[in-house]
């Protein structure tokens, strides 16, 4: 006699790598992609801009915000762009609003602003919370090269601003 032996199917990954490999990289995809896109930050261009609740003028207004403010766009549709503040709070503002020069906020209570991106190095000067300066690049080391509007130009930690 002849034991039986019940029949066995290979394991679904085994029938379908195709499909595997491809959720596999749709997830991968997903999990990576917003680390891999470049971060858009702008600025405001004028005193008084009014940010709102909807893309529209007849929208509730939010709040205002000064001139330099940094934001960072998160959507953009026709005339408008979706942004993110340095609170974490997301608002609506006319495109024509924003400036391309882009600002970082002091988010500590005291930043020391130095002359070279090293934390031995004199400081320049120190800038409060809620200063905004004008960004120039940024150093792959941690810091982030700004220039006051006074015109002095130095170094500040990353982890000292938002917007870089």
């Amino acid at each position: 006699m002849i034991a039986a032996r019940p029949i066995r199917s290979a394991p679904f990954a085994d029938r379908c790598p195709k499909l595997w490999a491809g959720l596999a990289l749709a997830l991968l995809g997903a999990v990576f992609a917003p680390a891999a896109q470049a971060l858009e930050f702008h600025s405001v261009a004028a005193n008084g801009t009014v940010l709102y609740d909807a893309p529209s003028l007849k929208a509730s207004p939010l709040y205002i915000v000064s001139r330099y403010y940094p934001v960072e766009v998160v959507v953009s549709l026709e005339g408008w762009d979706k942004v993110r503040d340095v609170s974490g709070e997301l608002a609506w503002v006319e495109k024509k609003q924003l400036s391309d020069t882009r600002t970082v906020i002091v988010t500590v209570p005291l930043a020391d602003i130095r002359q070279a991106p090293d934390a031995g190095s004199p400081v320049l000067f120190r800038a409060e919370r809620d200063v905004a300066l004008e960004f120039l690049e940024t150093t792959g080391t941690g810091w982030v090269k700004v220039k006051h509007r006074d015109g002095q130009i130095g170094y500040v930690l990353v982890t000292q601003v938002w917007g870089a």
